[in-house]
């Protein structure tokens, strides 16, 4: 899927129209005030847009996991200030989404204003696609526009049945994450590297399969490279390891081999014999692990292999630490990949950082998501973006 393949706001006339908005607003609240309201300025240029054409406004989201019910601390109340702070125009807030209370709030409410309703999620019929819930919520405009990446794999009524029922285009935000990851994966500029770490090579077997169809390089690191030098026949000792995925992992090293892609794993560790600061370290030398320690984080030969081989790359997209990185003494690796895609990015490169643990490593990094050329705001979503799975919040804004 790649940009011009969806509706965009551009492409529709909405003067004046009521337009429900999905946004994610699942924001970390403290004090009862937002604590973090990046989600809430990740939105700004579509919602200004949208009232720079004389729109009336109808925000829905959820924050939690409320399951169904009503739960007080989930409440999207505290959010509004904080929308009407960051966006400069008067914002309602209506105590349900849907309902009497809904349709009052967006009745009262003047064009050039934005209706923030409750949580979604406070409705079981959200996450179980309902499409009568999804006509309630249609009630309330005369258009929908998707602005939640982080939704978009979700078959929710927000994301999914609503489009049945209203019109329905892209904001700029789903815009900006379609035009890079499916410009990385469909027309990327070569040499294209990915890098995939994290723990477990059974949450990314389908990432790095589909990926082995479009890259040059693929870096291996994090728990996970642990397999696959056990699978290379190295001892890794009491390292994470799934020895149920051995094979898993010899047959993507040998798919990589026939399609002529570099396959690059760590070549040495800093390993320790406990998960702890302030215990005693090894650098290794090899893969190999000594008998006692655990691998905690790539060495600095690896560091060197990887940012040679990401060096001469024109697209380079991250996805999971190579190290456990929330302990400073195993966060060297994935802080110099972090350093090594500013750097990139500042020589031309097209660089994509996708999923929640590889933004904390920036933010650990103290690097803004800035320096990079696109930080992806749907971790999930971004991933099953890159697994080429269909994700349905996307599917429903597709040209018909």
């Amino acid at each position: 899927m790649n940009l011009n393949d969806i509706v965009k706001i551009q492409d529709v006339n909405l003067d004046n129209k009521t337009v429900v908005v999905r946004v994610d607003y699942n924001v970390p609240l403290k004090d009862g005030k937002v604590d973090n309201p990046k989600r809430i300025t990740a939105t700004e240029k579509t919602i200004k847009y949208l009232l720079g054409k004389g729109c009336k406004l109808v925000l829905i989201a959820h924050l939690g996991r409320p399951k169904g019910k009503v739960v007080p601390e989930f409440s999207l109340a505290p959010v509004a200030p904080e929308v009407e702070k960051i966006m400069g125009v008067k914002v309602h807030f209506a105590s349900d989404c849907v309902g009497e209370v809904a349709e009052e709030a967006v009745k009262n409410a003047k064009n050039g204003e934005i209706v923030l309703l409750e949580n979604l999620r406070f409705h079981p019929e959200e996450e179980k696609n309902d499409k009568e819930f999804a006509k309630k919520l249609a009630k309330l405009g005369d258009f929908f526009v998707q602005e939640a990446f982080g939704t978009v794999h979700r078959a929710h009524a927000s994301t999914s049945a609503i489009t049945e029922f209203l019109p329905s285009a892209a904001g700029f935000l789903i815009q900006k994450e379609v035009e890079f990851l499916g410009g990385a994966l469909e027309n990327p500029a070569r040499p294209f590297a990915a890098i995939i770490g994290g723990a477990k090579v059974s949450d990314k077997i389908m990432v790095l399969n589909n990926l082995l169809d479009k890259v040059d390089v693929l870096i291996v690191g994090g728990g996970m490279a642990y397999t696959f030098n056990t699978a290379l026949g190295y001892n890794v000792s009491n390292s994470l390891l799934e020895a149920d995925k051995i094979e898993e992992a010899k047959s993507i090293m040998a798919k990589a081999k026939e399609k002529g892609v570099k396959l690059l794993l760590p070549v040495d560790n800093i390993a320790a014999k406990e998960f702890a600061e302030g215990v005693e370290t090894v650098v290794t030398d090899s893969p190999n692990i000594p008998e006692g320690f655990m691998g905690l984080d790539i060495g600095p030969k690896s560091i060197k292999l990887f940012e040679d081989a990401l060096s001469e790359c024109k697209t380079i997209f991250w996805n999971g630490p190579v190290g456990v990185f929330e302990m400073p003494t195993y966060a060297k690796g994935s802080f110099a990949i972090a350093e090594t895609l500013v750097k990139l990015t500042e020589k031309g490169a097209i660089t994509i950082i996708g999923g929640g643990d590889s933004l904390n490593v920036l933010k650990k990094a103290k690097i803004s998501s800035s320096k990079v050329s696109h930080a992806s705001t749907g971790g999930g979503a971004s991933m099953e973006f890159v697994e080429g799975k269909e994700l349905p919040g996307l599917t429903a804004l597709l040209k018909k």
